[in-house]
């Protein structure tokens, strides 16, 4: 006889809401399927991850590498669908949506979706958006913005045994069929260097590799990596920034791998200079000895002022390397992005991508601005100002008075001879110039394809066009080239909300077997801010609920909510001294109206389902 207690019965684990998924549709068609349409009853009996991203979105390709682990791991039972999703006009081009599937080795089925059908069919509101769909075709669960892996590869791992035991888990491949190999001398190369010989160094990105020309631009001196994606002493992982150092050695802004190395042309040797391979997440340090920070998709690089400045595309930054103390800082940027000039520290940027030394300024290509800003010194420190642009959703090509004159998501700059700068206006496909003695902008060409680096060669200017994986040389024009005006804003259609009170709430729920990481303080940061800023009487700041009321104002019709969320959560396991604790963060861009029948709550999914 057993005198012990019963063990007390588990409670059940809460049902999932059952949510139909709504169809995948998009006028541009499927890649990456061998030519077949497919619909999610082809998918039935697999775990489906639909991926909502756009190829500019720094934060859409960090996620694109969170996933390869998990689709690698679990791809008998999970298919990963991308869903391109536009913000620029370009981007809405099928053909440049082919080219980023390839940049990007996107190695899953992809849905071009230009007019933003399924997005609005899933009541998306920020990139990049993940929702997983069961095998019997049921949404089970949405994330936005980065740092979900983990958490998703758990919620498959639970899926995987609940439908194995239903037996509507259907194992086997997944509809990717890969496209056919491509030769060239380049694949969607990124940044040139002119080097002291007088060849080009070249980051050719997509095959993960520097390759040195020769003065020509055409003929292959050699190559520098393995070809391989990897962070080795032989080995780069999508590199695009090239700076030549003051003793001829070669920086490079190694951007997958987050880390910064050195390259010596008369030795071949390559070294790690900074970043540790791992991704900044908010929280980390941001200063300290080089090898031991870690960094957050570095995208260019420039010598200036006795320091290597870093466009640090992937928080919306700009830092420094001290090759002379062999440390990194912070130097301009808090992290939020947006357009807001004014001392560097306190200043907001949105993906620097392009950077340019030119005597007391720094120049900068600040791509999802659509804008030419510029560093300088302040007094004792340094001032971020704005040259061309007005914020995130406003970009065109349009010449003329530097007030009202437009880019589309420049990638490069790079500073001319006579005080002016010419600009790689990528998504335009143009090379354009600014002026500051004038406050003018031209155009110098057009009908090159996504250019996004150019440098000077004698009188002549070499644009990286990345698109058609060449360089192409010009003579710098003396009269600009004459176009069409053209004005666009992002195209999203705005939430309608009540005037008076608005209830934000950002839905977090911490993936299963974890908690809210509360050791260390409150967990979770929100950060609300608007466009205009009369839009918001109350409501704006930063604090650690993630609720807000909000105070819109009547007299204000129409405008944008910007909103940043962080969650930290941990392994809920007592007996673990030291959980494995992960980092959940998206920024949201709401454009709303204000309308009197409009909604007087306004939910944002970070994680979970919205109930």
């Amino acid at each position: 006889m057993n005198d012990a207690a019963p063990a007390p019965t588990p409670a059940p684990a809460p049902r999932r809401a059952r949510l139909r998924a709504p169809e995948l549709i998009g006028k541009g068609g499927w890649l990456n399927t061998g030519g077949k349409e497919l619909t999610l009853a082809d998918l039935r009996g697999k775990c489906v991850i639909v991926d909502f991203w756009t190829f500019c979105c720094i934060n859409c390709l960090h996620v694109l590498d969170e996933l390869r682990e998990l689709e690698e791991k679990h791809r008998d039972t999970v298919v990963v669908v991308g869903v391109h999703s536009p913000k620029f006009v370009h981007e809405a081009e099928h053909a440049a949506v082919v080219d980023a599937v390839e940049r990007y080795e996107v190695h899953h089925p992809v849905l071009d979706d230009p007019e933003l059908a399924t997005w609005k069919q899933y009541a998306v509101r920020a990139w990049p958006t993940l929702v997983v769909i069961d095998p019997e075709g049921y949404i089970v669960a949405q994330h936005a913005g980065e740092g979900h892996a983990h958490a998703i590869e758990r919620l498959v791992e639970e899926l995987e045994a609940e439908h194995e035991a239903k037996g509507t888990l259907r194992r086997g491949d997944g509809p990717y069929v890969a496209p056919e190999p491509v030769a060239g001398a380049l694949r969607f190369p990124g940044k040139a260097v002119v080097l002291p010989n007088g060849n080009l160094l070249v980051s050719d990105s997509s095959r993960h590799q520097l390759v040195e020309l020769d003065a020509d631009g055409e003929t292959v001196v050699r190559r520098i990596g393995s070809g391989e994606r990897g962070f080795g002493p032989d080995a780069f992982s999508e590199p695009q920034g090239l700076a030549l150092l003051p003793d001829g050695r070669v920086v490079v802004a190694d951007t997958v791998n987050h880390a910064l190395r050195v390259f010596d042309p008369a030795t071949g040797a390559v070294e790690t200079v900074a970043g540790t391979g791992r991704q900044w997440w908010q929280g980390s340090p941001t200063s300290g000895p080089a090898l031991d920070v870690d960094l957050s998709s570095p995208w260019d690089v420039a010598w200036w002022r006795g320091k290597v400045w870093i466009a640090m595309a992937g928080v919306h930054q700009l830092w420094t390397w001290d090759p002379a103390t062999g440390t990194v800082a912070v130097s301009a940027g808090t992290t939020s992005e947006g357009l807001h000039d004014g001392p560097a520290t306190e200043a907001w940027l949105a993906q620097p991508s392009g950077l340019a030394a030119a005597g007391d300024r720094l120049w900068i290509a600040d791509s999802e601005n659509s804008a030419l800003r510029y560093v300088e010194p302040d007094g004792d420190g340094y001032a971020l100002r704005t040259a061309v642009g007005t914020g995130l959703f406003d970009f065109g090509h349009r010449d003329g008075d530097a007030a009202q004159a437009l880019l589309q998501h420049p990638l490069g700059v790079t500073a001319l001879p006579d005080g002016s700068v010419a600009l790689c206006d990528t998504y335009n496909h143009a090379l354009r110039r600014y002026d500051p003695a004038t406050g003018q902008v031209t155009t110098l060409a057009t009908d090159l394809r996504e250019p996004s680096d150019a440098v000077l060669a004698g009188e002549d200017i070499v644009v990286v066009e990345s698109a058609r994986h060449r360089l192409t040389r010009l003579r710098l024009p003396e009269e600009a080239v004459r176009v069409d005006a053209v004005a666009h804003r992002t195209q999203r259609a705005a939430t309608e909300v009540a005037p008076g009170t608005l209830r934000l709430d950002v839905v977090f729920q911490a993936p299963g077997g974890q908690k809210l990481d509360t050791r260390y303080g409150p967990s979770t940061r929100l950060l609300v801010s608007s466009t205009p800023p009369e839009l918001l009487l109350s409501g704006e700041g930063s604090g650690t609920d993630l609720f807000r009321e909000l105070e819109l104002n009547p007299e204000v019709t129409e405008g944008v909510l910007h909103v940043s969320a962080m969650a930290a959560s941990c392994d809920d396991d007592p007996a673990n001294e030291y959980p494995a604790c992960h980092v959940h963060q998206q920024d949201w861009g709401v454009p709303v109206a204000v309308t009197a029948g409009g909604a007087n709550r306004l939910p944002l999914v970070l994680a979970g389902l919205d109930a």
